[in-house]
């Protein structure tokens, strides 16, 4: 008899049990035995599995950005830059990627050491100078901490605000699940505020006070508030004068702002709803302000970049007590630094080439290219959505994704009742086993009771998008015709 192991289901931290990761729980994990099948001949319905459950362009066959990869492979391979490799280098790399990557093994040393817990000095330096740009407010380095993309900055800033098992956290309805997974794990109470879906999924001051109130009568004490801005998986962004209610509610009730705005360069409709920070918006406030405390969050993964796999981000500070400072730095001394591939993907990001330098034609090409190519999905598959029967959606003003709301037939409900399914979550698996496209269920970010959504990103390159919104189609109305009251 196999004798019980020491680490088991029932002694397992039970926290770590309450965990729940939407966009990769069990409809990822079918699409991947899917693939395996077609790898291995099977006959299915399908040719390809489309993985729209989780923001990963070059998953999706985006093309990286030269001048990127170009400067990453020369920081990897020093030895291209010695003086005798010059000529064939030049074959290879334009001058203003050699002389970057120089600038960056000058002050790294190699990318396989480790380097200062904070990051890189040099690269907070670029990251500081980015948001003095882009803000029109001066930011510091030593405020700016480098990590292993934004959702580990958002897990250590937690660590920092939960203290005991009655600290609130606000989160969005509907919201990106590491805020749910990550406080299910720290022991910690999500406290919901609702979007509108109505009104563009917009966000009110009004909305957000009830949600403080009510978990105040519950005894919990609220410390913070997560903002998405643009919005994960809504797509909304939001106008300055919301962003400033914000700020004064928060200002108001003692709470702390995490700003999360990896999608800051995902903007659709930039003449109507343009992306502000919150730390150019706190700034333009006065000194009423003064000390307010933010963090935010800043990532690779995102944008027209899409290196999701080499891990970067950052987070800066405002306004936060020196010694949480101090703590802040010894917890990410015990992981001793983030991986520098993602740091120096970073500095690219917030430093990428300017008009003049030898690549700027190119990357402009294809930061454009892949930009207008978003928009266009967009409005392609948002169009989609609305045509199908039962099903209404928001266009996106940012972000990479679309949050449709779908009212399925009460058979449907019901036959997923019977399998103990919620009600989206059984429509998006009856689409992955038909089309091969896998989506999320909306109840994995949390919605309104009694609706039913699910997030796609539009995220499958263009020239399989035909066939990809005529699989939806199909499937929607077969779906719909089988399960018709």
């Amino acid at each position: 008899m196999t004798a019980e192991k020491i680490l088991n289901g029932r002694n397992m931290n039970s926290q770590v049990r309450k965990a729940e990761y939407a966009v990769r729980g069990e409809l990822a994990i079918r699409s991947e035995t899917l693939k395996t099948e077609l790898a291995k001949g099977a006959k299915l319905p399908f040719k390809r599995v489309v993985g729209c459950n989780i923001g990963n362009p070059q998953a999706l066959d985006q093309k990286p950005i030269t001048f990127f990869r170009q400067v990453a492979s020369l920081v990897e391979y020093p030895e291209l830059l010695k003086d005798e490799n010059a000529e064939a280098a030049a074959k290879f790399y334009p001058s203003d990627a050699i002389a970057r990557a120089k600038l960056l093994l000058k002050n790294i040393g190699s990318v396989g050491a480790y380097s200062h817990s904070q990051g890189i000095p040099h690269i907070r330096e670029s990251v500081a100078k980015f948001i003095s740009e882009r803000d029109g407010y001066p930011a510091d380095p030593s405020k700016i901490f480098l990590t292993q993309g934004a959702s580990a900055g958002v897990q250590l800033t937690l660590e920092m605000i939960i203290s005991h098992h009655k600290v609130g956290v606000m989160i969005p309805i509907p919201q990106y699940p590491l805020y749910t997974a990550t406080l299910a794990v720290l022991d910690a109470n999500p406290v919901p505020y609702y979007l509108d879906e109505s009104k563009e999924w917009g966000l009110t001051s009004k909305e957000l006070q009830r949600a403080y109130d009510e978990s105040n009568k519950m005894g919990i004490e609220t410390r913070a508030l997560v903002i998405i801005n643009p919005g994960n998986p809504t797509g909304q962004c939001l106008t300055e004068d919301n962003m400033r209610e914000v700020i004064e509610f928060c200002s108001k009730n003692k709470v702390i702002l995490l700003a999360d705005e990896v999608y800051q360069t995902n903007i659709y409709r930039p003449q109507d709803r343009p992306f502000h920070s919150f730390k150019k918006v706190l700034k333009s406030m006065g000194p009423k302000y003064e000390g307010f405390e933010m963090i935010s969050y800043h990532s690779i993964s995102k944008g027209m970049i899409g290196e999701c796999g080499r891990r970067g981000g950052y987070f800066e500070c405002e306004g936060l007590d020196e010694e949480v400072m101090e703590q802040i730095y010894k917890i990410s001394s015990i992981s001793l630094c983030p991986n520098v591939q993602g740091q120096v993907m970073v500095d690219l990001m917030v430093s990428p080439p300017k008009k003049g330098d030898p690549s700027y034609p190119l990357y402009k090409k294809e930061y454009d290219g892949i930009f207008h190519s978003l928009i266009d999905r967009a409005s392609i598959l948002e169009k989609t959505f609305n045509s199908l029967e039962g099903c209404t959606c928001n266009s996106a003003d940012g972000a990479m994704y679309l949050f449709p709301q779908i009212r399925l037939p009460k058979k449907a409900i019901e036959a997923a009742k019977a399998v103990g399914k919620q009600p989206d979550h059984f429509y998006c698996m009856a689409m992955l086993e038909s089309t091969g496209v896998c989506m999320v269920a909306g109840s994995g970010f949390g919605q309104v009771e009694g609706t039913a959504h699910f997030r796609s990103t539009f995220l499958p390159q263009p020239e399989l998008f035909d066939d990809f919104c005529t699989g939806i189609k199909n499937f929607h109305a077969d779906f719909m015709n089988k399960y018709r009251d």
